[in-house]
């Protein structure tokens, strides 16, 4: 898990510490944070709010702008998020904003009901961290596929809540229980060096989530690492449904990364991916690879899976994060997410304001018509990490515990932009290769 110890320094004024402490105990353990809030560059509260028309539709194209130029800054970097990761339409009002809150609050009210049915303990501001027994006395058992996720479906991924299954068969209900001690577990080890994880109440508003998560998305369940793409979330949004549907449309993105069986592990199509890219932009570093039995590129798992949150500090992640959804964006990401109803009906573009409003790494996609999911930014950009490794992997590695030490060499010295530059940059090459072969 996350270990403890980031320096967060002023930055241009803002005290970077205000706003995610660290307990003091964890203080001197430190890993240097890059990221400083640069004015001019950083999206500020008064050009998020300069953003938005009189009823409340955004300007989206001017702020992802920003985010490219310098992040957003930690004072609304909650509310941004949930554009990022289409909770909402930029081209909605206030109003229609407001109501769809309201409704997404009262759905999760619903689920969090449904599980306080059948394990009391949720909601009471309180985590489980043991096995949950049967009225016997006795621990549950059940088939489960690997780390516990659930394997009975309740959610269409291509769907919105509407396409929830409300499937209470006894199987799906003890697995669903069997897993919330693991969560629990997780969730005391999430992020420690915070101060804001010294509350119990808090580690419940984050057990809670992912929680109703496991018993709304039974297809997924819960999976290690999952606890830390959802507590930044947790952290930035107050109000525990909002973080929940944040975490939900971030899963959108990442959900199959964590689709695990007995056979095959969810990230595997990118690494596949991963391995074309590099054969195709650097065959002689892919082929010393292959030489060293890494051609499946497993020592690229732990970035892929939980976003480089191992490789960052926890300012820098979030950073990084923020830069690659706005690099990712693209303007029909909310109506895609909805039910085919919502998405028939939604707001057409044309293709230049298409490519005006999407990010610059969804822009080269649009323009070449290259629709391929799994060439994901965070492919890209490991494939960077490997780029800047090249010389020391050719000249040092002849094994792949070297390369996995080599890799690991970089952890909490990567800079979260020049990394999306380089990706961005390999991106080009790659597409412009592929187009002429």
């Amino acid at each position: 898990m996350f270990g403890c110890g980031m320096i967060l320094k002023k930055s241009d004024g803002v005290d970077l510490n205000a706003f995610y402490p660290v307990r003091p105990e964890c203080s001197d353990d430190s890993r240097k944070t890059r990221f400083k809030v640069k004015p001019g560059k950083t999206l500020s509260a008064r050009k998020w709010h300069a953003a938005f028309s009189e009823d409340g539709q955004l300007d989206v194209a001017k702020v992802l702008h920003r985010i490219q130029r310098g992040g957003v800054h930690p004072s609304i970097r909650g509310v941004v998020w949930e554009f990022l990761l289409g909770c909402f339409d930029p081209n909605s009002t206030f109003d229609e904003r407001n109501q769809l809150r309201q409704q997404r609050r009262e759905q999760y009210g619903i689920w969090k009901a449904e599980c306080q049915k059948m394990v009391p303990l949720i909601g009471c501001g309180r985590v489980i961290t043991s096995p949950i027994k049967n009225d016997n006395g006795q621990q549950l058992n059940a088939d489960k596929d690997c780390n516990g996720a659930v394997s009975s479906s309740s959610l269409d991924p291509s769907t919105g809540h509407g396409g929830l299954v409300h499937n209470t068969n006894e199987k799906k209900v003890t697995n669903w229980k069997l897993i919330l001690h693991q969560i629990g577990l997780d969730v005391v080890r999430t992020d420690r060096a915070l101060a804001f994880y010294e509350s119990e109440i808090n580690r419940a508003k984050l057990w809670n989530v992912l929680a109703v998560y496991a018993w709304v998305d039974s297809d997924i369940g819960y999976v290690q690492g999952m606890n830390d793409i959802c507590s930044p979330m947790v952290i930035l949004l107050e109000h525990e449904a909002d973080a929940f549907w944040c975490f939900e449309r971030a899963m959108r993105k990442l959900r199959e990364n964590f689709r695990c069986t007995t056979s095959s592990i969810g990230v595997q199509s990118q690494l596949r991916t991963l391995s074309t890219i590099i054969k195709t932009i650097d065959p002689q570093l892919h082929q010393h690879l292959e030489d060293l039995d890494g051609g499946e590129y497993l020592f690229a798992i732990r970035m892929l899976m939980v976003l480089f949150r191992r490789e960052f500090s926890f300012i820098d992640a979030l950073y990084l994060w923020e830069l690659i959804w706005a690099m990712e964006y693209n303007p029909n990401i909310y109506s895609m997410y909805e039910d085919t109803a919502v998405a028939e009906t939604a707001l057409k573009v044309d293709e230049k304001l298409l490519i005006k409003q999407c990010g610059k790494f969804e822009k080269e996609k649009v323009k070449t018509g290259h629709v391929d999911h799994e060439s994901a930014l965070a492919v890209f950009l490991v494939a960077s990490v490997l780029e800047t490794k090249n010389k020391t992997l050719l000249k040092e590695a002849k094994g792949l515990e070297d390369v996995v030490k080599i890799l690991g060499e970089t952890t909490g010295k990567l800079d979260a932009k020049k990394a999306c530059k380089a990706a961005l940059k390999i991106q080009k090459k790659y597409l412009t290769k592929t187009k002429q072969s």
